[in-house]
């Protein structure tokens, strides 16, 4: 019995603050997956290793965490005004399937300099030394995002002193701005609060009638109180993500949320949409040990907040998220903003499993809807690998 070879595809594999992913070219991937469908997500899950029934995609690029089982494709922008058009799959690690409801706001970070180094950036718009600005569409949820990449003697500059809590070491500093973040095309609303209110009652069964605050803003987020399941925001992974029974309430209020913000119409589909909505918890500042042994003291942050990324506790806190939160903390009356103090805070430092960060809003009211303009963090990036990815030409349809 004859077998058909592997083929090989150019592919860089990246950091982007806290997450690592496969990143490609869109021209440079087989025909049958240069659009979306079938093709591409058989091809993207075997570059991965998934589905992998033991959980480690042993045999692909992934890691066995939602941080690190995701692919980009990048091209030349169809948009005027815009360099790059970047388009993010999260690859389930044991189901046959990629995600593509939502952007990863950690992966950003790596956008641009892919973009640069890659030639999808015209070059009279690259400076030799200083900051190249890069107009980044991300064709996920259609909106603009701004990534200011450090350069170098022509070149993206990858290492500096800028440190990121979740990031054994330091590396060059990239500023991101999401431009109006409120996702408007999810929901029913289409607004960035879908069900009209700043907090609501999400009732689910099995756990009761919880505060929640929906947002749609960088990702679509369901905000509750920490206090309210039993927790007080300090938790690290292991205390979430060896307990079966946590896991599991949190995945029904992740459904529920997900029905009463429109985003599915039954909840028998929130198991084929698992990268949205995002359910975090939070609690107001205290000190607490994190991941890497520091203590984090209450004083050097404004509140806690712990989120679910693909069914577990995230090690430290998806960008998207962080944009959630900034965008939340900077609106009075909402889950965030009461536990980050009120008042209406221009940015945020908010405590994680890994450390802390930092993100900053800009929130107006107009007329009786709050609108936010953009949401700003740093992170860092860099190439770890590029080459060429193989997987067995006969693994997609043609």
């Amino acid at each position: 019995m004859s077998y058909a070879p592997q083929i090989k595809i150019p592919a860089t594999y990246m950091r982007g603050g806290t997450s690592k992913g496969v990143f490609f070219s869109l021209t440079d991937l087989p025909q049958a997956a240069q659009q979306p469908g079938k093709a591409r997500d058989q091809l993207l899950l075997r570059v991965i290793g998934s589905p992998d029934p033991y959980g480690k995609q042993t045999d692909g690029m992934g890691g066995a965490t939602s941080s690190t089982s995701k692919t980009v494709i990048l091209a030349r922008s169809e948009q005027p005004d815009h360099d790059v058009d970047y388009l993010f799959g999260q690859v389930s690690i044991d189901k046959p399937f990629v995600d593509w409801s939502g952007n990863c706001g950690n992966l950003t970070a790596a956008v641009g300099a892919f973009a640069i180094s890659n030639g999808l950036v015209d070059a009279a718009r690259i400076p030799d030394n200083g900051i190249c600005t890069v107009r980044i569409w991300q064709k996920n949820i259609a909106k603009t995002i701004i990534a200011h990449v450090p350069m170098g003697d022509g070149r993206v500059q990858e290492t500096g002193d800028f440190e990121l809590d979740g990031v054994t070491f330091p590396a060059a500093e990239v500023q991101i701005e999401f431009l109006d973040p409120a996702d408007d095309s999810e929901g029913e609303g289409g607004a960035m609060f879908p069900t009209g209110n700043l907090v609501d009652d999400l009732d689910v069964p099995g756990v009761g009638t919880l505060k929640a605050t929906m947002i749609n803003a960088g990702i679509p987020t369901v905000f509750i109180r920490a206090e309210d399941i039993g927790y007080k925001g300090t938790e690290l992974q292991d205390d979430i993500n060896s307990d079966v029974a946590a896991l599991a309430k949190f995945e029904a209020i992740r459904a529920h949320g997900a029905l009463k913000m429109g985003l599915i119409k039954d909840l028998a589909e929130a198991a084929a949409r698992q990268h949205t909505p995002k359910v975090a918890f939070v609690a107001g500042a205290a000190s607490y040990t994190a991941s890497s042994g520091k203590t984090v003291p209450a004083d050097d942050i404004d509140l806690l907040v712990r989120a679910l990324s693909m069914g577990k506790l995230h090690h430290a806190m998806m960008g998207t998220a962080a944009v959630a939160i900034g965008t939340a903390a900077a609106i009075p009356g909402t889950l965030v903003n009461i536990a980050a103090g009120g008042g209406q805070p221009s940015a945020v430092r908010f405590g994680h499993p890994s450390g802390t960060l930092k993100v900053g809003a800009e929130a107006q009211l107009k007329g009786k809807e709050w609108a936010v303009t953009k949401a700003i963090m740093s992170r860092s990036a860099r190439v770890l690998m590029e080459g060429w990815v193989r997987i067995p030409g006969d693994c997609f349809a043609d």
